[in-house]
């Protein structure tokens, strides 16, 4: 009883970790599901996107504002993993990993040091974890959830549009698209752009939320969007087919993820083995799929065995 009652008291805190995280899913989505490329930029845009906005927090700016230029440090940090992949013909993968490795110095080089707090009690923020209980709009769970449902409705509007279409139809098709006349090296470089501009935007809400920004803030980030996505997938896949529905799946999925975090962490898990915790859940949704594919298999392959042999 006493476990229930500690996990109903950090469900509030979790669902707000799991809205912010669901942002920089939502990044993660477009370029594994909707582009099909695998970007490990986001490990370092997320510590960006954080980093310049408790910068330009301490230093008096606006708060919108703030989190507007960290969403465009975002956007440069794409730009620069998608011109390495189209104009210089390094993999993905490898450019993400490039640029990366880049922004950990890069980030270093604003903050000033390894890390910086940003003091709820003498700066004004958006989102802040004491607030998470109080009935307010600056409560996180308000002010995130609020900002999500607009996010979706402007990438559901832009995906409908001919530019994000030509942008999809790279992703599924990218000799076709080619054949058609649309610019492939243009739509991966504007798809990997608008990914790490959610990424960093998300980083940025993080930080306010947990009253610092770090260098090492996003490692690992790229393993909770992944289980984010693919355990929303898993969960609400057959039953979200729109593609508003599909980006709220991963919201919600990223929300799964972190309340399964934090009932493993009530039960005693060591604090220390989450990055293993998170490796296991991506692993095992990614599974799942594979291992309903091979039963259904085995299960025809069985039922036409049953009928020859009638």
């Amino acid at each position: 009883m006493e476990i229930l009652q500690q996990l109903l008291n950090a469900l509030p805190g979790s669902i707000s970790q799991g809205l912010i995280w669901g942002i920089m899913a939502i990044g993660v989505y477009i370029t594994y599901r909707v582009l099909d490329v695998a970007d490990l930029t986001v490990d370092g845009s997320f510590a960006t996107g954080g980093v310049v906005a408790v910068i330009l927090i301490l230093n008096g700016w606006n708060l919108w504002l703030s989190m507007l230029m960290a969403f465009i440090a975002g956007l440069l940090t794409g730009a620069i993993t998608g011109l390495l992949h189209t104009l210089m013909g390094i993999p993905p993968i490898l450019a993400g990993i490039l640029t990366q490795l880049s922004l950990y110095s890069i980030n270093l080089k604003i903050l000033g040091k390894a890390n910086q707090s940003v003091n709820v009690n003498q700066t004004d923020l958006l989102v802040s974890l004491r607030w998470v209980r109080e009935l307010a709009f600056h409560n996180p769970l308000i002010t995130v959830g609020i900002v999500v449902v607009i996010l979706i409705g402007i990438l559901y509007w832009f995906f409908g549009t001919e530019m994000g279409c030509g942008l999809r139809a790279t992703g599924a098709n990218l000799n076709m698209s080619r054949a058609q006349g649309i610019n492939t090296s243009f739509n991966k470089v504007l798809g990997i752009m608008l990914s790490n501009g959610l990424v960093a935007f998300a980083g940025a809400f993080l930080a306010q939320y947990q009253g610092f920004a770090d260098v090492k803030q996003g490692q690992g980030a790229i393993v909770i969007g992944l289980a984010a996505v693919i355990i929303g997938e898993a969960i609400f896949g057959k039953i979200f087919k729109n593609f508003a529905l599909r980006l709220l799946s991963v919201v919600l999925g990223s929300i799964v993820y972190y309340i399964v975090v934090q009932t493993v962490i009530t039960l005693g898990l060591d604090a220390n083995l989450l990055k293993l915790l998170s490796a296991v859940i991506v692993a095992i949704f990614l599974a799942i799929p594979y291992w309903k594919r091979e039963y259904k298999a085995k299960h025809m392959t069985k039922n036409k065995g049953g009928k020859v042999n009638a």
